[in-house]
């Protein structure tokens, strides 16, 4: 049977993630370390998974409302309200989704008509292009560079703007880089936004993540850009959360009911224990994610000294909970490092490029993992280098 014939075109068009690619070779290898997979390694906090337990016990086992429940969109405008102050009514200007994937989804599909161009400073998520390609859209891609720790400037941002242009995504703290952007970068930002009339889709997945007594700033939050902001986070990264799959999408109140149609015919609603246990997350669980912030921070801290040492030299990110280190020093590509790395000393990384072609000549580290496992990959990341460098 011909099924090729049967497959839509936008669906072939689409390219493998390079991270799955990668750990298809991971799976095979026996005594990996990695330092590839962006979840964190503690389980969700005991208050969090109580919740859930006492809901399933108590027969909370419906559906909800396509919005979530009002309790959960409560949590979620109170805990926006505090944390970085950017308000939205919990009746119609907040939706409950599956993961925060979901919410970026259904963002675009919203936002996006064939023709329109999309701004992605990158390297970026793997998720935004194929996104973006299944709307019809056009990914422009903003290279961010190393010399400016990898964040969007002006300079680049006007420099890419048609009159195509419709949408851009500003993904701070950065997956893969770690790179945030202060008030003062975002205001640049949000001036060039509001001259050109650009919708902005914030993902701020890792906005709990931040060090050196930084704290994230929503560009949702600056003068004249709540009303032409989504605002897209979740649970899984700050709250150690993944597989509960909850996140959140927020916005004016024209643009999330449209996004409610796409929402209430596709996924309907977030599981409502995994709802249940986000209240909990989002009211009771500060002193949690404290501890869990410090622990990253201690590791960020090793990694970043260490890479340095080494000379795979790396810029100290201030966000989200990845290293972003240059491997100029081997004079291999991303790719080949990242094979071989896995072959000899059975250590995993991902290679930079799979997050675009601004990563070339990065590896993506993640530093979700134990201080002995991190440790130990880093010695060995060590002799690799001292085996492989081009400057001997």
């Amino acid at each position: 049977m011909n099924y090729d014939k049967f497959i839509s075109p936008a669906v072939k068009g689409l390219k493998p993630s390079g991270i799955r690619r990668f750990f298809d070779l991971v799976a095979s290898t026996e005594g990996v370390i990695s330092l590839g997979v962006g979840e964190p390694d503690f389980v969700t906090p005991d208050n969090i998974r109580k919740a859930a337990i006492d809901s399933i016990n108590a027969g909370m086992t419906t559906y909800t409302s396509n919005y979530g429940t009002m309790e959960l969109r409560e949590a979620v405008a109170r805990y926006l309200d505090e944390q970085y102050s950017i308000r939205y009514n919990p009746a119609n200007e907040i939706v409950i989704t599956v993961g925060t994937s979901e919410a970026m989804d259904i963002t675009l599909r919203t936002l996006v008509s064939p023709g329109d161009e999309v701004l992605v400073p990158e390297p970026c998520y793997v998720s935004y292009e194929p996104g973006i390609s299944l709307c019809g859209g056009k990914t422009v891609y903003i290279h961010t560079r190393d010399e400016d720790r990898f964040k969007l400037t002006p300079e680049l941002l006007r420099a890419a703007i048609t009159e195509n242009t419709k949408v851009l995504i500003v993904p701070y703290p950065s997956n893969p880089t770690g790179a945030i952007m202060t008030r003062e970068e975002l205001e640049e930002v949000a001036a060039i936004a509001i001259e050109h009339d650009l919708v902005v889709i914030s993902d701020e997945i890792y906005s709990e993540l931040t060090y050196n007594g930084l704290h994230h700033v929503s560009i949702a939050s600056l003068p004249g850009m709540w009303e032409r902001t989504i605002v897209i986070n979740g649970l899984s990264k700050g709250f150690a959360m993944t597989g509960w799959r909850v996140g959140y999408v927020c916005g004016p109140v024209e643009l999330i009911g449209q996004m409610l149609k796409i929402h209430q015919y596709t996924m309907l609603c977030a599981p409502i224990m995994s709802q249940v246990a986000a209240v909990e997350a989002l009211d009771n669980s500060r002193d949690s994610v404290k501890y869990m912030v410090e622990q990253y921070d201690i590791r960020r801290k090793y990694l970043v000294k260490r890479f340095n040492e080494i000379g795979l030299t790396c810029f100290e990110a201030e966000g989200a909970f990845y290293l972003f280190p240059s491997i100029a020093i081997t004079g291999m590509d991303e790719n080949d490092f990242a094979e071989r790395l896995l072959e000899e000393e059975s250590v995993a990384v991902v290679p930079g490029s799979a997050f675009g072609p601004g990563g070339a000549g990065h590896l993506r580290i993640s530093y979700a993992y134990s201080m002995e496992n991190l440790k130990e990959a880093l010695n060995r990341i060590e002799r690799f280098v001292e085996k492989h460098r081009s400057d001997r």
